[in-house]
C-alpha cells in the first residue's frame, strides 16, 4: 500500500472540516488564481494570501451562493504547505458576513455624538473639497528662495495592510498634492531595519527568505518570537533542527520560541547592543571570524582617517548644542577616489583594528553587568553562534520589533550586521539577517515609498535642505560607483509614469513638482511622531488614515486620542470602526466639544479584492477576489481612484499650483484596474507602450516610464498570463527551497541577495552542498540557480565576466562594493554600534557617561534613571491570536474568544512581594498614564541582576483598546491600550519610538 503523506492527505480532502469543500489545487492560468474548482457543485475556489503577518501564507477560499463557506491553508503553497496559524485559520470571519463589517459610508459632523449614513459620491466630493481648501490656503510654493511645492496642513497615515497597487497610488496622489507628512506603519515597526541594513549592505531588506531557514546550522533568535508572532515560519526552523541545526534564543521573556531552543539566555530589555558587542569581542579575541570572507568582502581592511575617534561614549564630530554629529569625521583615507586598504588588516587605522579596540571594552564581565546574563551563559551563547564562522556552516539571525523599537534601534541591527559579516553569514543559503515583518504588506508598502523620506524603490524623497534642484539631487544622491549610479534612470522613469508628457528634459522631468520637505514640526522632520505632535498642537487641519489604528498603536496613546480632536477633519478608510475613527467617543471624551468632522469609508477585505503584496522575503504574490465586499464597501484602490479623479476635476477649475494634479497620469478607469497599476509599477516603453522585461531596460532620457523600479519584471507582458506575481510553479531544482517560479521576488526574481558572497573569490562555493551560483572553469561561464547579485557579465557587451572581476563588488548597492562593518558617513549616531541605556532605565550606563543615545530625538523628555516611583522595566509584546493594534482580530469572534482580556506578565517573586495573585486586576502606571490589566503571574519572567542590583520587568500585549467586539476588559468606558504608558522618544536615524523599554509600576486596581 502506498504511504500517504500528511501533505498529500490535505491536498486530497481539504482541512476545513465541516466548513470546507473538497477540492484539488493544481497549477493553472485561470483568473481564479490558478486553481481548479472544488468538486462541490456550484462552489468556486480562489487563492489569496494571508492578510496578517509578513510570512505570506497561501489560503484558499471556497464560496457558494455568494457566501464564504470555508477558508483553509493552500497545500500547494511552498511556504505554509497547507498549514495556518490561528489568525489565518480564522480568515473566514473577516468576510462580508461579519456583522461588524462596514457596509455604508458614515459621517460624523462637528460636535455630533453619532454617525450619519452618506452616499459615497457625497463623501468623496466633500472630502476632496476639504483637502483642496486646506491645500490652497496652506500651499508653500517657495521657501528661502527654493521651490518646495508643499503643504504642511494635511497628512496621510497608513498602507501596510493594503495591496502594493493601493500603496503606490497613495504615494503618487499624496506627493502630487504636495503632502510631506506622509507616513505608514513601517515607521513604528521596521523603519530602523531599512536604514541599518541599507547602511550595512546597500539594501534595507531581509537578505534571505522564509523557507531558507531550513538551510541554517545555527538559528539565533534575538528580538523576535517567531513561534508566537510568525508561527508558520517556525516550521522551517523546525526543519533545520530536524537536520541537526541548533536554535539559540536571547529574550527577556521565556517565550514559546525559547521553549524550543537548544540554548536560551534572558537579558534585560534595551541591552542587545551590549549582548552582541560581547559576541563581537569574543569572536575577535578568539579568532572565530571567517578571515578570507572578511578580507575580501567587507571594509575591514579599509583605512580610516585620523579624524575618527571615540571617547567616553562619543564619536568625533559631536555638537552637544545640536545633539548631532558631523558624520564627515567618519571617513576613509583615499588615494584619489580609491579607498586605501591594508589587506593584512594590521594597520592600526584599519576598520578591523579599530573595531577590535572598540569592542575590547565589551568584556564578558561588563556585558554581564549590563544585561544580567551570567558570564558562563554568555560564553556558551557566543561559542554556539560563532561556530558558524567557517565555510561549511551557516548561521542566521531572526529579529523583529524587540530589536527595532529602541532609541538605538538602527544600531541594534547594525550590531547584527557586524557579527554576520565577521562570520561570513551574509549572502549564503541558511545565513543572513532576516527581519520578521509583522504586517502582510509592510514590505511592499515600504517599497512603494509611503514614508516621508523615500520615494518608490527607496529613492530619497527630495528635501528643501539637500535637494534644491534636480542637479543638487543628482550630485548628492547619485554615486559614481554602485548600482545606485543608475538612480537617474529610476527617478526619471518614475516621473514619466507620474507626469507623462509634462515631464521633459527642459523642466528637469518635473522634479520640482515633487514636494520638498522642510524641517517639520519643531525641527524634528515629518515622520510619525512629529506628525502626531503637530496634530496634538493644532497645527494640522486634515488627516487621512488608511487601514491604520493610530489611537492604539502610537506611543503615549492617551494623548493621541485627545489630540485628534484638534483636527478640522479626518477621513478613515477601513473595514471596521476602529478606535481611531471613533476617537470622539473614547474614554473621557465629550463629543459636543470635539469639532472634528470624520468621514468613514467602508473598505474591502483581502478576500474581496485583487492585487499584490510582498512578504518579508520579498516574494511579491498576487491574490484574488473571492466574494464582493459588503454593501457600498470598496477596495482602497477604488476609493483612491475616486478621490484622485475628484481632485483632478476640482483643480481643472483652478487652485494653488494645480499643475502636478491636473497633469497627473491617472488613467486606471472609472473603476480602477489593479492590473493597470501593476503594469505601471513594472515599467513600459513610452513610444510603443510595450511592457519592459525588468529595470535593466530603464533609461534616463525620458523614453521609459516605471512606477517602482525594483518591481521591474513583475508584469513584463501585456496579458494577465504575463503577471509574474501570480506564478505558481513548484520547481525547486536545488532542493534549497528557492522556488524560482513561484511568484516574483524583487530584485529581478533574486531569492538570496548578496549571493556573490556564497563563493570564494575564485567562484567556488564555500559550501558545495549548498551552492546556488558558481564558476564553471570548463565552460567559462556561471552556473546560476539563483539570479546573480553581482556583475557576472558586462552590461554593454554581454560578455561573461570571470570571477576575479565579479569578486570586486559583492555588495553592489554600496559605493565601496563591500559589506560595511564600519558605516562611514551613513548614520547619525556612529559608525560602530555602541550601547546606551534606554531613555528610561533602572541603572546608569556602565559603558560611559553618555546615558542615552546622544543623537536620539528627545522632544521635551528627559532621561529617567533609577526611579523609585517607577522601578519596573516595562516592555510590550505580541500574541499569536491577535495582530498589531487589534482591529483585525478583536473583531473576529473566534480569535477574540481565545484572548479576550488585557493582561500584564510579572514574575512570581514580584507578585508575591506586592500581594498580587494571578487574575487580579491591576494598573500599570508610567509617567504618561495608566492601563488596567489582569495580572499574569508566571515563571516566564525572572528578575535581572544588573550590576549587583535586582531589576524586575513586566510585559504587556499591545493589541487592546476601547472599541471593538472585545476591548480587553469589562469596562467599555476605559481603554486597555498598552501604549498609554509608552513614550515617544525616537531613534536618531528613523525616529522610531522606544516601545520596548520604559519604566513603570504595577499597583492593585
Amino acid at each position: 500500500m502506498k504511504k500517504v503523506s500528511r501533505r498529500d492527505f490535505l491536498k486530497g480532502i481539504g482541512t476545513g472540516g465541516a466548513l470546507s469543500v473538497v477540492g484539488t489545487i493544481t497549477p493553472g492560468t485561470s483568473d481564479n488564481g490558478g486553481v481548479k474548482p472544488p468538486k462541490s457543485e456550484g462552489a468556486t475556489r480562489t487563492t489569496t494570501i494571508c492578510p496578517y503577518c509578513g510570512v505570506g501564507c497561501g489560503i484558499v477560499v471556497d464560496v457558494k451562493d455568494g457566501k464564504v463557506i470555508g477558508t483553509e491553508g493552500d497545500p500547494d503553497h511552498p511556504i505554509n504547505e497547507g498549514a495556518l496559524c490561528s489568525k489565518g485559520a480564522a480568515l473566514r470571519q473577516i468576510g462580508p458576513d461579519n456583522p461588524l463589517r462596514l457596509s455604508k459610508v458614515k459621517y460624523r459632523a462637528a460636535g455630533s455624538d453619532k454617525w450619519e449614513e452618506k452616499s459615497p459620491e457625497w463623501a468623496i466630493a466633500e472630502l476632496a473639497k476639504r483637502i483642496k481648501d486646506t491645500r490652497d490656503k496652506s500651499f508653500i510654493k517657495q521657501a528661502d528662495g527654493i521651490t518646495v511645492n508643499r503643504t504642511e496642513k494635511v497628512a496621510s497615515i497608513g498602507a501596510a495592510a493594503l495591496d502594493n497597487e493601493e500603496a503606490y497610488l497613495i504615494s503618487k496622489l499624496m506627493r502630487s498634492l504636495g503632502i510631506t507628512y506622509l507616513e505608514h506603519q513601517a515607521r513604528m515597526c521596521h523603519s530602523s531595519t531599512v536604514t541599518s541594513l541599507a547602511a550595512s549592505f546597500g539594501r534595507g531588506a531581509m537578505t534571505n527568505h522564509w523557507i531558507d531557514l531550513k538551510n541554517s546550522d545555527v538559528v539565533f533568535i534575538c528580538g523576535s518570537n517567531p513561534a508566537e508572532n510568525h508561527p508558520i515560519s517556525f516550521k522551517w526552523i523546525t526543519r533545520a533542527i530536524d537536520k541537526g541545526a541548533k536554535l539559540v534564543v536571547a529574550d527577556p521573556r521565556f517565550t514559546r520560541s525559547a521553549s524550543k531552543a537548544n540554548y536560551y539566555v534572558s537579558h534585560r530589555p534595551g541591552t542587545d547592543i551590549a549582548l552582541i558587542g560581547g559576541m563581537i569581542n569574543h569572536c575577535l579575541q578568539n579568532n572565530l571570524y571567517f578571515e578570507e570572507y572578511v578580507k575580501n568582502y567587507t571594509n575591514a581592511p579599509c583605512i580610516v582617517t585620523k579624524d575618527y575617534a571615540f571617547e567616553d561614549g562619543l564619536f568625533s564630530g559631536y555638537d552637544s548644542a545640536k545633539r548631532s554629529y558631523d558624520g564627515k569625521m567618519w571617513d576613509f583615507e583615499k588615494d584619489g577616489d580609491k579607498v586605501k586598504k591594508d589587506m593584512t588588516m594590521k594597520n592600526p587605522r584599519t576598520v578591523f583594528q579599530l573595531m577590535k579596540e572598540f569592542y575590547s571594552r565589551y568584556t564578558p564581565e561588563k556585558v554581564s553587568d549590563i544585561t544580567g546574563v551570567s558570564k558562563p551563559e554568555l560564553i556558551k551563547l557566543y561559542d554556539i553562534f560563532c561556530s558558524t564562522g567557517r565555510p561549511d556552516k551557516a548561521g542566521t539571525i531572526l529579529y523583529a520589533m524587540g530589536a527595532t523599537q529602541h532609541t538605538v534601534g538602527v544600531q541594534y541591527i547594525r550590531a547584527y550586521a557586524v557579527i554576520q559579516l565577521l562570520l561570513g553569514n551574509i549572502g549564503i543559503p541558511g545565513g543572513g539577517i532576516n527581519a520578521m515583518r509583522g504586517e502582510s504588506n509592510v514590505q511592499g508598502s515600504s517599497d512603494m515609498g509611503v514614508l516621508t523620506n523615500t520615494l518608490p524603490g527607496y529613492n530619497p524623497a527630495p528635501t528643501q535642505k539637500d535637494h534644491p534642484t534636480w542637479k543638487d539631487y543628482c550630485d548628492k544622491e547619485v554615486p559614481k560607483t554602485s548600482y545606485w549610479s543608475n538612480r537617474p534612470k529610476f527617478m526619471i522613469s518614475m516621473l514619466k509614469a507620474w507626469y507623462g508628457a509634462k515631464a521633459t528634459p527642459e523642466n528637469d522631468f518635473a522634479f520640482d513638482w515633487l514636494p520638498k520637505s522642510g524641517k517639520g514640526f519643531k525641527g524634528q522632520g515629518c515622520t510619525m511622531v512629529p506628525l502626531m505632535e503637530a496634530v496634538k498642537a493644532g497645527e494640522m487641519d486634515g488627516l487621512m488614515i488608511w487601514g491604520a489604528n493610530t489611537a492604539v498603536s502610537h506611543p503615549d496613546a492617551g494623548s493621541i486620542v485627545k489630540g485628534l480632536g484638534n483636527l478640522k477633519y479626518m477621513a478613515a478608510f477601513d473595514i471596521w470602526e476602529t478606535d481611531t475613527s471613533v476617537f470622539w467617543k473614547g474614554p473621557g471624551s465629550d463629543p459636543k466639544a470635539i469639532q472634528t468632522e470624520v468621514f468613514l469609508f467602508p473598505c474591502a477585505s483581502s478576500i474581496e479584492k485583487e492585487g499584490s503584496i510582498a512578504n518579508s522575503g520579498r516574494w511579491i504574490q498576487w491574490r484574488y477576489a473571492a466574494v464582493p465586499a459588503p454593501g457600498e464597501a470598496k477596495s482602497d484602490l477604488q476609493w483612491l481612484n475616486l478621490l484622485g479623479l475628484e481632485l483632478k476635476k476640482l483643480y481643472a477649475a483652478g487652485g494653488a499650483f494645480p499643475d502636478p494634479i491636473v497633469n497627473l497620469v491617472w488613467n486606471y478607469g472609472e473603476e480602477a484596474d489593479p492590473h493597470k497599476v501593476a503594469k505601471e509599477l513594472n515599467g513600459y516603453d513610452i513610444a510603443t507602450g510595450a511592457q519592459l522585461k525588468n529595470f535593466t531596460k530603464l533609461l534616463d532620457d525620458g523614453t521609459t516610464a516605471c512606477g517602482c523600479w525594483i518591481y521591474g519584471g513583475v508584469y513584463p507582458g501585456p496579458d494577465k498570463k504575463d503577471n509574474a506575481m501570480a506564478k505558481r510553479g513548484k520547481e525547486d531544482p536545488t532542493g534549497l527551497g528557492l522556488f524560482p517560479n513561484w511568484s516574483y521576488a524583487w530584485p529581478v526574481n533574486r531569492r538570496i541577495i548578496y549571493n556573490r558572497c556564497s563563493m570564494d573569490p575564485a567562484g567556488k562555493p564555500w559550501n558545495e552542498a549548498k551552492g546556488t551560483i558558481w564558476w564553471d572553469e570548463t565552460k567559462k561561464d556561471w552556473v546560476r540557480n539563483d539570479v546573480p547579485d553581482f556583475g557576472w557579465k558586462d552590461a554593454k557587451t554581454e560578455a561573461i565576466k570571470p570571477p576575479k572581476d565579479s569578486a570586486a563588488a559583492p555588495f553592489l548597492m554600496n559605493p565601496s562594493g563591500l559589506g560595511h562593518i564600519f558605516a562611514a558617513l551613513k548614520l547619525k549616531d556612529g559608525p560602530f554600534p555602541e550601547h546606551y541605556e534606554p531613555l528610561e532605565s533602572p541603572v546608569k550606563n556602565a559603558m560611559g557617561s553618555q546615558q542615552v543615545n546622544p543623537a536620539c530625538a528627545l522632544w521635551d523628555l528627559k532621561p529617567l534613571v533609577g526611579s523609585e516611583e517607577f522601578p519596573l522595566v516595562g516592555t510590550t509584546m505580541r500574541l499569536t491570536n491577535h495582530w498589531q493594534a487589534g482591529a483585525m482580530t478583536r473583531n473576529v469572534p473566534w480569535l477574540a474568544e481565545i484572548a479576550p482580556e488585557m493582561y500584564v506578565e510579572m514574575s512570581e517573586e514580584f507578585a508575591a512581594a506586592k500581594g498580587i495573585k494571578g487574575g487580579d486586576w491591576v494598573k500599570v502606571v508610567s509617567a504618561r498614564g495608566e492601563v488596567q490589566a489582569k495580572a499574569m503571574v508566571t515563571s516566564r519572567l525572572k528578575a535581572f541582576n544588573v550590576g549587583g542590583k535586582t531589576v524586575e520587568m513586566v510585559a504587556m500585549p499591545f493589541h487592546f483598546g476601547f472599541n471593538g467586539f472585545v476591548t480587553g476588559g469589562p469596562d467599555k468606558s476605559k481603554s486597555y491600550a498598552a501604549n498609554q504608558v509608552t513614550h515617544r522618544v525616537g531613534d536618531a536615524n528613523t525616529r522610531i519610538p522606544e516601545y520596548k523599554a520604559f519604566m513603570c509600576n504595577v499597583v492593585k486596581a
